[in-house]
């Protein structure tokens, strides 16, 4: 997502709450901090308490747009597509900063289904039919304006195009891993995989394998 549409993205939010008038926060103030790599605000505003008094609040805001994740799975095999790659910001906060995680972009303007199906061939080198969009999640609402939209979609090996990978020139060096369904799970209880998207994703599926009797 560029600069641009990062901010026009962030004005967006304000502009879908309620009304001034009923509603429960007041912006008092808003500051640019960075828009070197996306958008990061100050912002002051008063929020109405539960008792009715206004208290003055301070918080900074990081709007990076809005994302997609899926979880791609063959029901007959018991498998899912999985990726590993370098995060920097895990690195610096006391892991070797190299997650295994579900395929996943920013939306950059395109819809989430047409988003995640691009991401999806592109990291994975799958191109994938069918997806199915589960639900939609704030990650991190205490500081960043994230949604991420989540899919699940079934692949067979004949819908391979590319061995994936991402793109180099924007830093991406993934690696492509088909994991049992059951080994995933247990990845997430030893520790292997930690990222909160996959955890959710492979939860969700483990659910409806148990309902749907798979």
């Amino acid at each position: 997502m560029t600069l641009a549409t990062s901010a026009r993205h962030a004005c967006g939010h304000l502009s879908k709450g309620p009304s001034m008038h009923n509603s429960p926060v007041r912006i008092t103030a808003e500051e640019t901090l960075s828009d070197s790599w996306y958008l990061l605000k100050k912002y002051s505003f008063d929020l109405r308490r539960r008792d009715g008094s206004w208290q003055a609040q301070t918080r900074e805001v990081y709007d990076r747009g809005n994302g997609a994740t899926i979880l791609l799975y063959n029901r007959a095999q018991r498998t899912v597509l999985l990726i590993r790659q370098f995060r920097m910001p895990t690195f610096v906060n006391d892991y070797h900063g190299y997650l295994i995680e579900t395929a996943a972009g920013l939306l950059d303007n395109a819809s989430p289904e047409e988003r995640i199906r691009l991401e999806a061939e592109e990291e994975t080198g799958y191109r994938v039919g069918a997806v199915e969009k589960i639900y939609a999640a704030f990650m991190s609402p205490g500081s960043v304006t994230e949604r991420i939209h989540f899919f699940i979609g079934e692949y067979h090996a004949a819908d391979r195009v590319s061995s994936g990978g991402g793109l180099i020139d924007e830093g991406e060096d993934i690696e492509v891993l088909e994991v049992g369904f059951e080994q995933a799970l247990a990845m997430v209880q030893r520790g292997e995989i930690v990222d909160g998207k996959t955890i959710m994703l492979l939860q969700h599926l483990e659910l409806r394998m148990l309902k749907e009797g798979w």
